[in-house]
């Protein structure tokens, strides 16, 4: 996958600085229909010379994370990461056999472990606080580079999406900075953001928990993370979230779910042409297909507003029809 996307990047680069614009073939895991079609038309419009153009500065694409970047079923990959954690660190917390939600996550219970927001978030706080920043950093750079999907059996920063990372590397190419906006947290998607989107760490808004910074008694410093929330970047925290770390409306916005709708549609609102795209998974022979009773990435109101506003700029993409290839060729 690296390599075949370092090709492709170089591939995108020169063309780059041969030409303003690029043609739909830099898209080539992108079937040839109306969805890419109106991409790629909107991309020439806005960075060539002319009614439309908008200059670079103001190029900015925010992408969602879960279900937009990669895959988020059968549950969110973070998630799993917390439940991993629990069980690396269970013999620290020998409470944690009578407590639940604890005892169930140790017991394989997911069912009952999963089944509120309150043991949720008791799980989350329980896997991602009462340490420093480098150590978790260094907790999810091991987790990410071993774990796999219970699936696919594909390590998790190969279910991203191929079509997907193309058009990161299409836009880049002709000028916009990309962001993921995701409500995943902030901390987890920098570790890896870079290496496996090219989107380096100030490019990334999440959620973020509450941070204390502490004075070591040999005069060093660390920032430690509490078992609180500062800030939750999902659903209208989207567009919060974009004002306080962007400072700009983005020009064109990319989701999947009733949690990105909020985003997209305060891109729309900007002056001038914007581009709302919505990543529908329709595929379950190389995906899944899900919508809008999926206990995941639900596409319900974010679906019927797509469908009506189809004519002002909206996409919807079909994942079984718009794509060719799903998932990137694993070496």
């Amino acid at each position: 996958m690296n390599a075949k996307r370092i090709l492709l990047s170089s591939f995108l680069l020169i063309s780059s600085l041969c030409s303003t614009t690029l043609v739909a073939q830099d898209l080539p895991s992108w079937s040839n229909t109306d969805a890419r079609q109106q991409l790629t038309a909107f991309v020439e419009t806005v960075t060539k010379e002319g009614a439309g153009f908008v200059e670079q500065s103001k190029r900015i694409a925010v992408f969602d994370n879960d279900g937009t970047l990669w895959a988020e079923q059968p549950m969110y990959f973070q998630l799993a990461f917390a439940l991993d954690r629990l069980k690396a660190t269970q013999d620290k917390h020998p409470e944690w056999k009578t407590q639940e939600p604890f005892k169930s996550v140790l017991a394989g219970d997911l069912k009952t472990a999963l089944s509120s927001h309150e043991n949720i978030a008791k799980i989350v706080f329980a896997s991602h606080s009462g340490m420093s920043q480098e150590e978790f950093q260094q907790v999810v750079k091991d987790w990410i580079t071993t774990a796999t999907h219970p699936k696919t059996g594909r390590k998790y920063t190969d279910m991203v999406y191929q079509p997907m990372l193309e058009v990161l590397d299409y836009l880049r190419a002709n000028g916009f900075k990309t962001f993921i906006v995701s409500g995943g947290g902030i901390d987890f998607l920098r570790v890896w953001a870079e290496q496996v989107y090219g989107i380096p760490p100030e490019q990334v808004v999440g959620t973020r928990v509450k941070k204390e910074f502490m004075l070591n008694a040999d005069g060093g410093a660390q920032i430690m993370r509490q078992a609180a929330i500062d800030f939750v970047n999902d659903k209208e925290g989207k567009p919060i979230g974009i004002d306080n770390h962007i400072g700009r409306r983005p020009l064109i916005a990319f989701g999947n779910s009733d949690g990105d709708l909020a985003m997209l549609q305060y891109t729309m609102a900007g002056e001038g042409k914007r581009l709302a795209v919505y990543i529908h998974h329709t595929d379950k022979g190389r995906e899944w297909a899900y919508d809008r009773e999926s206990h995941i990435g639900t596409f319900d109101k974010g679906l019927d507003y797509a469908t009506e506003h189809k004519k002002d700029g909206w996409i919807l993409v079909d994942m079984a029809k718009d794509w060719k290839v799903v998932f990137p060729e694993v070496e």
